[in-house]
């Protein structure tokens, strides 16, 4: 059978952006139960004692050869000056014109070994420049459980929350052994040897070893997880399900998925002919109010992201001129947005006992993204300003709430802007939108710190 490349997708759907309006995927799926408690009672425990995630919709990619320290200079805009073994960065690649295009958890696991954890965007990008420019690495892939045919290699758990290192070092039967953070150690836990990421993913941002990401080889997964999970018990340990793990951006601030620039133009013509139209990036889905014909208007600059801090010019790679002259440049900046509690509990209202003719789109508890790609318009002034990505409610924020790119001006704290909620062009594309809903004007403030 003739390869089919996302190129020819594109092609036969008429462009990408009717491409992705029309592709009948979701959320993204988290292939854990939905909740083994209650989402309630799994998003509070990572800010008052620990969740556990199992982390089984993460694909590891492994790059290993003497060209790897030079392959991820030259894709990447993080700086390399300090990284070795046992230590570990958050990836972020981007296009010849400074595009964001992915990013993942880079673990240096050798002097010529790594490999990137997290979605594929990251990695197939980064897979595309080893294969065509040449270099002297070899790749291979453990893709995540919703893809895999056989057997993982891995097992993958995070703890995260106040009691985390107490559960961990329970496990382990000692304390732990001094982990910086962003580095990783490695230690025995049911007399199975595991490594161990110091980050945090939920919890209190800014606070240094409120988490640690374990994993180790597959076959020992389901001993290592008894072993936390019995040690866990006098802390008030909690496992979260795919319900709860979904809200946990609202409060860490990773956008996580947003439209990579990728798409168009003839930069990056031969990486669509090398992805698969079986691929993720073939499979993603665009929805909300945010509508443009021009799909540039969709992908975001690492400094949108709020990555500025993760740019480094003290090498050179893919992007650096364009993301050298777009620093000096106004840009959108992230925030968080606090909607008004009076008129989300309008919408629910009239998303369900509404008049069928003036009846918005139903706002999904806790987690109301239905699309890959979530890009609802922030309105101000009557014009656009910005646009909302992943939306929901966690108790420990107490209201429903956004992440946010906006307009550099607008980013201050206390700014009132509007969130408008709906899907104009879904319903005729696809069916996981309702076939007629009302859009809705939602008030919102911004922040510039996270609300938890």
């Amino acid at each position: 059978m003739a390869f089919v490349s996302l190129e020819d997708e594109i092609n036969r759907a008429g462009g990408a952006l009717r491409m992705l309006r029309s592709t009948h995927a979701g959320a993204h799926p988290f292939p854990i139960p939905p909740q083994f408690t209650t989402w309630q009672d799994e998003q509070k425990s990572w800010q008052q004692t620990a969740v556990l995630f199992e982390m089984r919709h993460m694909t590891d990619v492994y790059f290993e050869g003497p060209d790897v320290r030079r392959l991820l200079s030259d894709v990447a805009v993080n700086s390399f000056a300090t990284f070795g073994p046992m230590k570990a960065k958050q990836l972020v690649v981007a296009n010849e014109a400074g595009q964001y295009v992915g990013d993942a958890i880079l673990f240096g696991l050798g002097e010529a070994k790594v490999s990137l954890v997290g979605g594929t965007a990251a990695a197939n990008w980064v897979s595309f420049q080893a294969e065509r420019g040449g270099y002297d690495v070899a790749i291979s892939r453990d893709e995540n459980a919703l893809v895999n045919k056989g057997r993982r290699l891995v097992f993958r758990y995070q703890v995260q929350g106040p009691r985390a290192l107490d559960i961990v070092s329970a496990a382990h039967g000692a304390p732990l052994p001094r982990i910086k953070f962003f580095n990783i150690g490695a230690f025995d836990i049911a007399g199975i040897r595991v490594h161990a990421l110091n980050h945090t993913m939920v919890g209190i941002p800014g606070q240094e070893r409120t988490g640690l990401e374990i994993w180790g080889p597959v076959e020992s997964g389901p001993q290592v997880l008894e072993a936390l999970l019995a040690a866990g018990e006098q802390y008030g340990l909690r496992r979260g399900g795919a319900i709860a793990y979904s809200t946990t951006a609202l409060e860490s601030g990773w956008f996580g998925l947003v439209v990579p620039g990728i798409y168009a133009g003839d930069a990056t013509e031969a990486y669509r002919r090398w992805l698969p139209a079986g691929g993720f990036e073939a499979g993603a889905s665009l929805g909300g109010s945010f509508v443009s014909e021009d799909i540039n208007d969709y992908v975001p600059t690492p400094y949108e992201l709020g990555y500025a801090n993760i740019v480094k010019f003290d090498h050179d790679f893919i992007g650096a001129d364009a993301l050298r002259r777009s620093k000096k440049e106004p840009h959108r900046r992230k925030v968080w947005l606090r909607w008004n509690r009076e008129d989300v509990t309008r919408l629910l209202g009239d998303s369900l006992y509404g008049p069928e003719q003036d009846r918005p789109r139903y706002l999904q508890i806790p987690y109301a993204v239905y699309a890959t790609y979530q890009y609802d318009a922030i309105m101000h002034g009557g014009r656009v300003v910005g646009i909302s990505n992943r939306t929901g409610y966690t108790v420990n924020v107490g209201a429903w709430s956004s992440l946010c790119m906006i307009d550099e001006e607008l980013a201050v704290d206390g700014t009132e802007v509007t969130v408008l909620w709906g899907d104009p062009q879904g319903p005729s594309l696809r069916p996981t939108v309702e076939t007629a809903h009302a859009l809705r004007e939602i008030r919102a403030v911004v922040s510039t710190r996270p609300l938890a």
